[in-house]
């Protein structure tokens, strides 16, 4: 898949300081794409509509965005309703903050989880505090399922627009020498995939048992600017509540993390973690 140009991007707000942060890190993806900004303002209750201050903060961000941008007010649930508006505007991305006390493993349901699961498009979260002015380096984790493969062309395409670098790491079971062989091989490949489209990478593997505690130290460790991991819409019972890889990086992450929507496919058999 690939990050439309000329599209819409949805930054879900409600005057937090972690929604008002995701706004300002819009700006410059809005501008490499041409694309529209649009805040949504969900409220719960009549009289919590902020139209005053939904204007204010529009013309603010058009102001010094430099792009067009428009706001939308609607009654609901924040997580249902940006699914439900991100598919009725054609939205080719999200971008959430999320506050760092919110984990997806303690909201089930109608949560931040169930917006990333079920969004039609991809979805950047972001819970640091720090502002990031541009792209530098790309983590790209990767396994051996056919979804995660996926990530690669839009790793590209990002790497493109912010002049990045593009950082693939493996993480496998100290103890799968089979899959240990296959990764590093797979990695090798994907980063000579990568540097034939003229962007600096590097792969590299590591033994693990915590695949998401590893990646996120590492994205640390290498000064990462964004994440990328796939989506698991479907979950078992068993990983609503343990949760997923995926889902894990995103919790435990304060690297803004963008999580790519797979493409639909006939078999539904999965072989590894899907992050």
């Amino acid at each position: 898949m690939q990050i439309k140009e000329r599209g819409i991007i949805l930054v879900p707000i409600d005057f937090t300081k972690q929604s008002l942060l995701a706004i300002k890190q819009s700006y410059n993806l809005a501008k490499y794409t041409h694309s529209k900004l649009v805040l949504l303002h969900v409220y719960e209750k009549s009289g919590d509509e902020s139209y005053e201050a939904l204007n204010k903060l529009t013309k603010q961000t058009e102001q010094e965005s430099g792009v067009p941008t428009e706001f939308m007010n609607v009654k609901g649930d924040i997580y249902e309703e940006t699914d439900r508006v991100a598919e009725e505007i054609k939205a080719t991305l999200i971008i959430a903050g999320l506050e760092s006390h919110m984990k997806f493993r303690n909201i089930i349901g109608s949560s931040a989880s169930k917006l990333v699961r079920k969004a039609p498009c991809p979805v950047i979260t972001i819970r640091g505090s720090e502002h990031r002015d541009g792209c530098e380096n790309i983590l790209l984790p990767l396994d051996l399922t056919m979804e995660t493969r996926e990530k690669v062309d839009v790793a590209i395409q990002f790497a493109q627009f912010f002049g990045a670098s593009v950082r693939v790491l493996g993480v496998f079971d100290p103890k799968d020498d089979i899959y240990e062989n296959k990764l590093l091989a797979y990695t090798h490949q994907v980063k000579q995939f990568i540097k034939s489209k003229g962007i600096s990478c590097t792969n590299k593997t590591i033994p693990a048992k915590d695949v998401g505690e590893t990646v996120v130290e590492y994205a640390n460790k290498i000064e990462a600017d964004l994440i990328m991991i796939m989506n698991q819409p479907s979950l078992t019972v068993g990983e609503i509540f343990s949760g997923t890889v995926a889902q894990q990086i995103v919790d435990i992450s304060n690297v803004p993390v963008c999580t790519i929507q797979p493409m639909k496919r006939e078999s539904t058999l999965h072989f590894g973690t899907g992050y």
